[in-house]
């Protein structure tokens, strides 16, 4: 079997849980199947790895334009695939028109969805029509479609009605156990700026709507003065986000000590030793569909304080492996808070509450540790894709 995946993240640019997954199930599926990769950006070295970047006359392009250039070239050279399998929709214009042209069956794996994601309107204009379009139209045409969890496969039937229920599976994202375990590095820490005799949460994440970071901003001024805040945050969508974040950030600094942000993407030991240094893990995310980062904090031995949105709940199994905040959210694809006030309130007094016990938070820290281990292996998520290319063979 060859399966050609699709993807506009792959190593070494990777900025997103999309990325992090199509690298790491490549190389789980990589054991006993013929997997070329199709990717954006530059050249790469790896071997069955193809990059492409944008046309010339396409450089100053609208973004959905320049990357309906790439997913041209990358849908010719498919020719000869078995399984064509496309990530975000980026890619899935590309394994849509594989598709047609070559007669190949298109696995997607959805990730995020653009009819939940309303503010992307900021960042591509008239653009996110278009992305909205190529998303429906890939979807609606896939053989496969899978969600990361049971919560995005609901909001896939919810988003597309006309989608045959019976063709969207669920395979959860994974994480690598042996990279991302408690890793004790001191040293590395305070060079960041953080202090580990402090308790801290962390947050790990993009400058983007969806990851909530102005509602954490707004409960960390509630919490205890002794606690730090440790944000590895960087990525933002766009100038305006980031202008928000930077003037929250600034805000808190003035109002408290130990607030360090980290807005550089950190490599994988030393993200690892901040989060085995850390308390808690905290996701205040308004839309999420699994949340990779949850993953590899519960690896790294930390509870996670989570909002009860998306694939969320099936991560953090709340009062065992952390705590779940509630939320009551606009049904107009934003995911705000109907009453943005009382979410901030329960965040803070969640957080609070699980940094007020640290001997119940490593218990459920090291309770996520296993819970990871049992349900989140890759080698889990491999075999449950290859059945799924299988059955369409």
């Amino acid at each position: 079997m060859r399966v050609d995946l699709l993807t506009k993240e792959y190593p070494p640019e990777i900025y997103g849980g999309a990325g992090v997954h199509v690298a790491e199930l490549v190389k789980a599926l990589r054991t006993d199947i013929d997997v070329s990769v199709r990717c954006f950006g530059a050249p790469r070295d790896a071997p069955d790895t193809h990059a492409y970047e944008v046309p010339e006359q396409l450089a100053d392009a609208n973004a959905t334009l320049a990357t309906l250039g790439v997913d041209l070239q990358m849908a010719q050279d498919v020719q000869g695939a078995d399984i064509v399998h496309s990530h975000t929709w980026y890619a899935n214009g590309a394994g849509h028109l594989a598709q047609l042209l070559h007669g190949i069956p298109h696995v997607v794996t959805a990730h995020s969805l653009e009819p939940l994601r309303p503010w992307k309107a900021e960042q591509l204009g008239g653009g996110y029509r278009v992305s909205s379009w190529i998303e429906r139209t890939a979807f609606e045409a896939a053989d496969a479609v899978i969600a990361v969890s049971g919560g995005m496969r609901r909001d896939i039937l919810r988003s597309y009605p006309a989608l045959d229920a019976s063709r969207v599976h669920v395979v959860y994202n994974g994480i690598d156990l042996e990279r991302w375990k408690p890793t004790d590095d001191l040293d590395t820490v305070r060079a960041l700026g953080i202090d580990p005799d402090r308790p801290a949460v962390v947050f790990v994440g993009r400058i983007t709507r969806q990851k909530g970071l102005p509602y954490l901003l707004r409960a960390a001024a509630l919490l205890p003065p002794e606690v730090q805040l440790v944000l590895c945050a960087g990525a933002p969508d766009t100038p305006g986000i980031l202008a928000e974040v930077t003037a929250g950030v600034e805000a808190l600094q003035k109002e408290r000590s130990g607030v360090v942000w980290i807005d550089r993407l950190l490599s994988q030991p030393d993200l690892a030793a901040v989060l085995t240094a850390g308390t808690v893990f905290v996701c205040p995310s308004v839309y999420e569909p699994l949340g990779i980062v949850n993953l590899e904090a519960m690896a790294c031995g930390l509870p996670v304080v989570g909002t009860a949105t998306g694939g969320i709940p099936e991560v953090v199994a709340d009062g065992v492996t952390g705590r779940l905040v509630p939320i009551d959210q606009a049904t107009d694809g934003t995911g705000t808070p109907v009453d943005p006030d009382l979410f901030v309130a329960d965040l803070s007094r969640t957080l609070i509450e699980v940094l007020a016990d640290p001997v119940r938070a490593a218990e459920m820290g090291r309770a996520g540790r296993v819970r990871a281990e049992q349900m989140f292996s890759w080698a889990q998520i491999a075999t449950r894709t290859r059945e799924i290319y299988s059955s369409l063979l």
